[in-house]
Formats: structure tokens, sequence, C-alpha cells
């Protein structure tokens, strides 16, 4: 298939009308994500981003449709009480910017009208702005709070909580000039963020809590083999959504083509993330974890190592606190 932007919308429409004919709880679908802007591939792969919002609570929150290798649906499924304070989702860190942006695809009782008339109502104004952006920081601390006691050997879901804390971080700071930033971009993005921000130190210490200084592309390239096996050998049964088997040449693409890119470790984020995540899913005895522990070595995520980051990871998440509360005050959010 030529993956071109007209064919992706004309696929997103379709879905949406298959769905609409199939199920009378349909109230309202939008398309969100890359697709809405121009720089929706990265190495040749993409996902089209849907939501539908039904009058009774779905069944199932996320479902992922193969269309291609290269291409594959990502529909969230919401129910119409997600959306019950329509001004406060003009806050709400997530929902709030999606909506912002989003495109409406089937709307037949107005629905969406009203909601995405209020969230875009003074969706910029700075203490609004502000809010979706201390919320990020909140749950970085508080993530942050949950691994300071942490003793004996590091596992995978412990790992997993202290790259949330980073993902909320650097969110907070992107959140003062634009929406989240996505998983495969994410340090692509985030350096424009940090100088929006009036930071731009930001973004090396961003890269220094994930050990990114100790890499190379080639260093990168080869892990690219144990990370395909890991994934391959997920149990299909347990496996989430943003794992699924489908959305393998989503992610794999991407690695390569930033590998080869000039910004080589913009790679090490999805890369760390997916990885982490799909070892937290295999049984603790499983020889899929011993290329993982190899990888936190290289990077300073294990021992000792880990434990100094969670030290930095204290320092950075006070810069960020920091640097909201100054944005806040030049913007006449607080006094003083």
């Amino acid at each position: 298939m030529r993956i071109t932007h007209e064919t992706l919308l004309k696929i997103a429409n379709d879905t949406v009308a298959r769905q609409a004919r199939a199920s009378r709880q349909l109230l309202a679908a939008y398309l969100c994500g890359s697709l809405l802007g121009g720089d929706y591939l990265l190495g040749g792969a993409t996902d089209i981003d849907l939501v539908f919002i039904y009058t009774e609570a779905p069944a199932h929150e996320r479902e992922i449709v193969r269309l291609t290798d290269e291409v594959h649906l990502d529909i969230a499924h919401h129910g119409q009480r997600d959306y019950r304070e329509p001004r406060r989702l003009r806050v709400h860190p997530w929902l709030g910017p999606a909506l912002n942006t989003c495109r409406v695809l089937y709307d037949p009782q107005h629905f969406m009208d009203f909601i995405q008339a209020s969230v875009r109502g003074q969706f910029d104004r700075p203490d609004y702005v502000f809010e979706r952006a201390r919320k990020q920081a909140e749950q970085a601390r508080n993530l942050w709070l949950e691994l300071r006691g942490l003793r004996g050997e590091l596992l995978p879901d412990q790992l997993k909580l202290y790259l949330h804390s980073v993902e909320y971080a650097a969110n907070s700071i992107a959140c003062l000039s634009g929406p989240p930033l996505t998983e495969r971009r994410f340090l692509l993005t985030f350096p424009e963020r940090a100088e929006a921000a009036g930071r731009a130190g930001l973004s090396a210490g961003l890269l220094g809590l994930i050990g990114a200084p100790r890499l190379t592309g080639d260093d990168l390239s080869e892990w690219l083999i144990p990370w395909q096996a890991t994934y391959r050998s997920l149990p299909s049964e347990q496996t989430p959504a943003r794992l699924h088997a489908d959305r393998l040449t989503y992610y794999l693409s991407a690695f390569r083509a930033l590998i080869d890119s000039d910004q080589p470790i913009a790679a090490l984020w999805p890369l760390l993330r997916t990885w982490t995540q799909a070892v937290s899913l295999l049984p603790s005895d499983s020889a899929h974890r011993r290329a993982w522990w190899a990888s936190l070595d290289a990077i300073g995520l294990s021992g000792e190592g880990f434990a100094e980051r969670l030290q930095a990871l204290d320092v950075y998440l006070d810069m960020v606190d920091e640097t909201l509360e100054s944005w806040a005050r030049e913007n006449g959010v607080w006094e003083g």
C-alpha cells in the first residue's frame, strides 16, 4: 500500500463509518496524533490514532488493528462519562491537548461540538497551561517518592516507574509550549520545548538521566537484535496494546531511522521504554533479561548507578519545579 496522508485519512473515515453502522452506542469519534500534522511517518511506518466515545462504558479500552506491516489503527475506546466535566478537561494534561487539536470524524448529536468548544475556550490562558504542566510535575515527584526507598536488585517494574517519572518531568516542561511529547520522537522534540521554556540545559540533563552520553548509534544497533527477540517472545494474552505484535515494525522502523539519522541517541528513549516494559511481562528467570541487564549496565542504570540516577532525578525535579514557578511569575499566574 502506498502510504499517503490522503490514504490514511480515508482509512480513518471508513473505519469510523463501519463502527457507526456496527454499534448503536457510538456517540462520537475523533482523530488525534501524528496524522494531524505533516510529519506522520518515521522510518516509513505510522499509526492512525482514533478515539471512539460510547454512551456506555466500553468493554475494551484500546485495540490495535493491523492494516499492513507499516500501518495500523490504534483505537482508544472511551465512555461518555469520561467527558462529563468538559471545562475541567482543558487542564487535563493528556486529554486536554488531544481535544484541543483533534479532528472530529463522527458527531451526529453534536456532543463533540460542545466538548471541544469548552476545552478550546481560553485553552492557552497561562493559568490553564501552568495547571497542565504542574500536574505532570506532581506525577513525576510522586513516582520518585515511591522509588527513593528502593533496596536490593533493581526490577523491571521499578525501572518502569523511574522512566515514567522522567517522562512526566520532561512533559511538564514540554506542556508549557505545546502538547505532551510522543514516544518515538520524545528526544527529538524535547530540546526545542526546553529552550522555549528558557531552560535549554534541561535537555542535556534529560539525556544524562537515561545514560545517553555513554552510548553511540552502533551500541543501539546492537541492541535491536535482543530487543526484537524479547518483543517477539511476549505472550499475546498478557501483552498490553502498546506492545501488540502488530506494532513491532512501527517501533523497529523508527529505531533504525533514528539510529541512521544525525541524532542516533534519539532512539534510546523508545527502545529502552518498550524493552523494559516487555521484560517486565516475562518470568524472572527468562533468558531475555540478560541482554536487558547488560544494556542497563552500559548506561549506568543498574546497581549503584541507579541509586545515583535517583539522586540526579531528585535534583532534576527541583529544577523542573523552579522552571515552572519562574514561568508562572513571568506569565502573571503568580505574583512576586
